[in-house]
């Protein structure tokens, strides 16, 4: 069984105990969320598609943990004018485990 969900903002094809990273969730670790926009549930070849979600369906995870991602770095440059600029930034991430999905 697997479902498509609106996690933080973005859509994410899911299964009971995979563990995601997704944008930081308001929570602490350990915490219990649950995500009402289900899109799509798939159990067994059996698909409900939402109009635009199904209904009474949910989807339960736990807050593993809050990291940052990889450093990405921003390199901008002119050239024969004497510009260049470097920034770089790290993404606030959540580790997610799904508990349960609910149809």
């Amino acid at each position: 069984m697997y479902a498509i969900v609106d996690i933080a903002g973005q859509q994410f094809k899911v299964q009971k105990d995979q563990k995601i990273y997704v944008n930081r969730l308001v929570g602490e670790e350990g915490d219990q969320l649950n995500f009402d926009q289900v899109f799509m549930l798939d159990n067994d070849g059996q698909v409900v598609v939402g109009t635009p979600t199904v209904k009474d369906a949910k989807v339960s995870i736990v807050i593993l943990n809050h990291l940052k991602g990889d450093k990405v770095i921003i390199f901008k440059k002119k050239r024969r004018k004497g510009y260049k600029m470097k920034r770089g930034f790290r993404a606030s991430l959540t580790r997610i485990q799904i508990q349960e999905i609910v149809a």
